[in-house]
């Protein structure tokens, strides 16, 4: 039993009590006086008829006739006279009358009407003895009255008590439930302050839960720091603090093999004039001015879309990133060269080379063709920015209007289904089938990637993300081969009406939504946490796992998901390429699944793609792991 109930249980229990002794001792009390008053009534009205008879000196049939009018009032339960031979002169006694009284109420409080005794004289002869005993059936209609009364207020009188003892125990237990929400927080690796209740005891208590979850919350984070800077170091240019060229490759890689991705766009910024600059103002001054650039270049890309940019070689950068102009940004950055060498205008020049990507491009392909474009622009002999040209025919852009009508009429006719892929633990035991949606045009299937990034420009995510959860669960009704992840953009989930639905999707089929795993991308969640709070805090409450995909490249953010409940994160797959021939990306995920686990997430790596990255998996300390080379290695997985 709980606490709460064993409070409310005591003063229900010590309100009975005191309204049961009360009740008793009233009653008790009552009948006590009754009693006495009978007693009196009866010695007094025996008296008073002594002194009456005293006065007339009746004869024995006047005595009687004295006596019979005396009792037919109806006030007398027992008259008699005794003469003092002892024989009885006049004797008049009532029949039993039935009492509108409980007969186990009589029998509980029995009253005892006294005999009133009063003598007969003429002069000093003694003539008799009156022995006279008045009716109780009044003083049993009263005592039972009196009780019922008592017992009326004295209920009312609990039920106010227990009223008011219900309000101090819910004000005990609102800080209380709190209290013990954080320590459950704690308990789930979430750190979580409260406000500090009133109540002096509770206040003492709430007060080191506080200082225990923030000096918890303090040591993660110190992890965090470390850990973002064992990465920074292991993947930055140790001038410019950007991205090395490893490193970008890597990220362009899996940005080209993100199926769910929107489509993106590369910028290839070459500077001319470097070695002048060297000469003319020194090294110093030359590298100062870089990473000024430097410093810019970082700053920018925190307001794009999964932006990143790197230092690719002594004069070359590049910026990644995904829904953003780039003609603008390109611009943007131009601009800012020009201020940043704005006395050096004699010496240098700063060409840019842009083009847009999308699922499936080759890497090679795609920095050959804006490379070529940096060198179209070099070949203007000043500064200036080129587009490069589609990579073929196939990549060619195409009308939104057209498009529309092809996703549209897919959706229509259903034709629509999901790819699976497995996500496996290092043991080959399947964990959950990672999904791709995939729409049929003119007969041939295409991958996400090819139809998401327009679909976001018409506003469809939310239709698609929609569906491809239907597809999740009809499989699951139908099946029992494990739980499905599915992925959710971050533009749905800020709709309300999408949260909804998918709640009343997700309850209508609640076994099913037991088995179903929603996604959401890393840089998503970090840019609407308040929305993805409300989104955890719905959906949650459906039975299906949450979990973070594309995860460690915002790291040093970790501590605002510090009191979200995540059932598994997804190591973004950039720091899982060539992981086996880079021992500083080794460093940095094994620290990182440490703390995932003392926060008691686990951990999956994304884009595994080879043999070696595959073998490595389980000494970093990984839960689990996904990618080409897991379906190779696991097919029937699949």
């Amino acid at each position: 039993m709980s606490m709460y109930r064993q409070l409310w249980f005591a003063i229900v229990l010590s309100t009975l009590i005191a309204v049961a002794g009360s009740l008793f001792a009233s009653t008790f009390n009552s009948r006590a006086y009754l009693n006495e008053q009978l007693r009196m009534k009866n010695s007094d009205n025996a008296t008073v008829l002594a002194l009456s008879l005293n006065q007339k000196k009746p004869d024995p049939v006047e005595l009687e006739l004295i006596v019979a009018s005396l009792f037919d009032n109806g006030h007398y339960a027992h008259i008699k006279i005794i003469a003092p031979d002892g024989n009885i002169l006049v004797e008049r006694k009532a029949n039993e009358v039935a009492l509108q009284v409980p007969a186990w109420f009589i029998q509980a409080f029995p009253i005892q009407s006294t005999p009133g005794l009063a003598q007969i004289n003429d002069g000093w002869k003694l003539l008799g003895t009156i022995h006279l005993v008045s009716q109780s059936n009044g003083a049993y209609q009263t005592l039972w009255q009196s009780a019922k009364d008592m017992f009326v207020a004295l209920a009312f009188s609990g039920l106010v008590a227990c009223y008011l003892g219900a309000l101090v125990l819910r004000r005990l237990k609102k800080p209380l439930d709190v209290v013990i929400a954080q320590a459950k927080g704690m308990s789930e690796r979430r750190f979580i302050t409260t406000p500090e209740p009133s109540v002096p005891e509770l206040k003492q208590l709430s007060s080191a839960m506080n200082s225990s979850s923030e000096l918890l919350k303090a040591m993660f984070a110190e992890e965090a720091e470390r850990l973002a800077a064992l990465r920074v170091q292991a993947n930055s240019d140790p001038s410019t603090l950007l991205a090395n060229r490893n490193h970008f490759i890597t990220q362009l890689q899996v940005a080209l093999e993100e199926e769910n991705a929107p489509e993106g766009h590369l910028i290839l910024i070459r500077l001319a004039g470097l070695a002048q600059l060297n000469k003319s103002l020194g090294h110093n001054h030359t590298d100062t001015m870089l990473k000024k650039l430097g410093v810019y270049l970082k700053e920018f890309q925190e307001h794009l879309p999964d932006g990143l940019a790197a230092r690719m070689n002594g004069s070359d950068f590049a910026l990644l990133f995904r829904e953003a102009d780039a003609r603008q940004v390109a611009e943007k950055i131009l601009q800012q060269i020009h201020v940043l060498f704005a006395n050096d205008q004699a010496h240098f020049a700063a060409y840019i080379g842009y083009g847009k990507y999308e699922f499936g491009i080759a890497p090679g392909s795609l920095l050959s063709q804006v490379d070529a474009a940096v060198a179209s622009a070099e070949a203007s002999g000043v500064s200036a920015i080129q587009e490069s040209a589609p990579l073929n025919i196939e990549h060619a852009p195409r009308s939104n209007d057209d498009w529309s009508k092809l996703i549209l009429r897919a959706l229509e006719q259903k034709w629509v289904k999901l790819a699976y892929f497995p996500v496996m633990t290092n043991a080959g035991e399947l964990l959950h089938r990672e999904t791709a949606l995939r729409l049929m045009f003119g007969g041939e299937w295409f991958p996400a990637g090819r139809f998401l990034p327009i679909a976001e420009r018409l506003g469809l995510t939310e239709k698609l993300d929609m569906i491809a959860v239907k597809l999740a669960l009809d499989e699951l009704a139908h099946t029992s081969t494990g739980k499905i992840a599915v992925n959710i953009s971050a533009q749905s989930i800020q709709s309300e009406e999408f949260r909804q639905q998918l709640r009343a999707l997700l309850n209508a089929k609640p076994a099913a939504a037991r088995q179903l795993c929603l996604e959401v991308p890393e840089s998503g969640l970090f840019a609407n946490i308040d929305t993805y709070r409300i989104f955890h805090h719905e959906l949650g409450r459906c039975g299906c796992q949450l979990g973070i995909e594309h995860f460690g490249r915002h790291f040093d953010k970790l501590n605002l998901i510090h009191d979200i409940r995540l059932d598994y994160i997804k190591l973004d797959g950039s720091f899982i390429r060539n992981i086996d021939l880079n021992q500083a990306n080794q460093q940095f995920v094994q620290g990182l699944a440490q703390v995932m686990h003392r926060l008691g997430i686990p951990v999956y790596a994304e884009g595994v793609t080879s043999a070696p990255e595959l073998t490595l998996m389980g000494s970093l300390g990984l839960d689990g792991m996904t990618g080409p080379a897991v379906g190779q290695a696991y097919p029937l997985a699949k």
